[in-house]
């Protein structure tokens, strides 16, 4: 025991054995019970926040609990340092170092509220559908992320001296060169802008563009991924989908049927009659066929078929049930023709001799 005691009252870099002791137990304090006290605090706010009908600030003060961890280490690390006689310049050193992670627990809880948004956004989707869509919500989320986090970065620099204006000031040619090599992924940045706010398409969609044709993966801030129909993986630029005519084939209301039927020339003008007749009838009566527009026409005297000018469409827009709705219109045409006793044509000539020689072997 004296020679505990003697410890306690020997000099260690200006202080004394028992205040270096009683420091590290203020630190060892907080480190031990951060858990506990930041825990009680959290359960304080709950409490509070459950008077509310809304679960967004409960999100919220969930979200704030690590970075209050962190505070309650920084306060036991404070209280040790300040119970201790320290040199003047590691006084000053203690001062930035605090200053600059009392701000990066600000900037860190800020990030993290900001993150729970997108789950809160995507939530409320189908309720602010006319102003926002889901993608650019997300898009803005990670820009302001973005900022925050270059304004913690700037914050800490500057705390410790460094002047970051001048930084980018001194930047000069260097920064113009920088600007003109990032023109590129400036224009894909707007891009994605257009495209989140204009909505030409959404993901899962069937686009088609000069370029590319197939079903939309992912819509990114620089690109847009594409599948196409022999299964590779295409990224187009979003600067590029945004000045390209796009046709999203997803969007359509109906499908188009358009033909053209040939018979052949030895069908009779009342065998023709009856079979428009019949195909109009048909495609009238058929579910699967939009009763707003049916034309079905005698419209050509070609080179080897009377042409019947098909055109309407189909009610469903899936490609599957539109082939399978196709097919049976097709069938459905040849039994209207076999059963008016008609036939389709084929590309042929018919070759006509008015006369032959008496004797071709006098012309050969």
């Amino acid at each position: 025991m004296n020679t505990f005691n003697e410890l306690l009252q020997e000099n260690f870099f200006d202080n004394t054995g028992q205040q270096w002791l009683i420091s590290f137990a203020i630190l060892l304090f907080f480190i031990f019970l951060r858990g506990p006290l930041a825990q009680s605090f959290i359960s304080i706010l709950h409490k509070a926040s459950s008077q509310t009908k809304n679960t967004l600030d409960d999100e919220i003060i969930t979200a704030i609990e690590p970075p209050l961890r962190l505070v309650f280490i920084l306060l036991g690390l404070y209280g040790m340092l300040i119970f201790l006689k320290l040199p003047a310049q590691l006084d000053a050193f203690n001062s930035h170092f605090f200053h600059s992670m009392f701000a990066f627990t600000i900037f860190w809880s800020l990030y993290r509220v900001i993150g729970i948004f997108s789950t809160f956004v995507s939530s409320v989707q189908g309720k602010i559908a006319n102003r926002f869509s889901a993608d650019l919500a997300l898009f803005l989320i990670k820009g302001v992320k973005l900022v925050l986090v270059i304004m913690g970065f700037v914050v800490i620099v500057q705390e410790w001296g460094y002047n970051f204006t001048g930084f980018l000031a001194s930047l000069g040619l260097g920064g113009l060169a920088f600007a003109l090599a990032a023109k590129d992924t400036a224009a894909n940045l707007f891009g994605s802008l257009v495209i989140f706010s204009d909505k030409p398409f959404d993901v899962g969609d069937w686009i088609q563009t000069p370029g590319v044709e197939g079903t939309v993966e992912s819509i990114g801030i620089r690109s847009t991924r594409v599948r196409t129909f022999a299964k590779a993986l295409v990224a187009v630029p979003n600067a590029t989908l945004a000045n390209s005519p796009i046709t999203n084939w997803s969007r359509m209301t109906m499908r188009r049927i358009k033909m053209t039927i040939g018979l052949t020339y030895d069908t009779n003008s009342t065998q023709m009659q009856n079979i428009l007749t019949q195909i109009r009838q048909m495609l009238k009566d058929d579910s699967d066929i939009n009763d707003g527009t049916i034309l079905v026409n005698f419209t050509d005297f070609q080179d080897s078929a009377l042409g019947i000018f098909c055109y309407f469409f189909t009610n469903t827009t899936n490609w599957n049930e539109y082939l399978l709705v196709r097919e049976k219109i097709n069938l459905n045409i040849m039994k209207i023709v076999e059963d008016n006793q008609a036939s389709f044509a084929f590309p042929s000539q018919s070759m006509y001799i008015e006369s032959l020689p008496e004797n071709p072997k006098l012309n050969l």
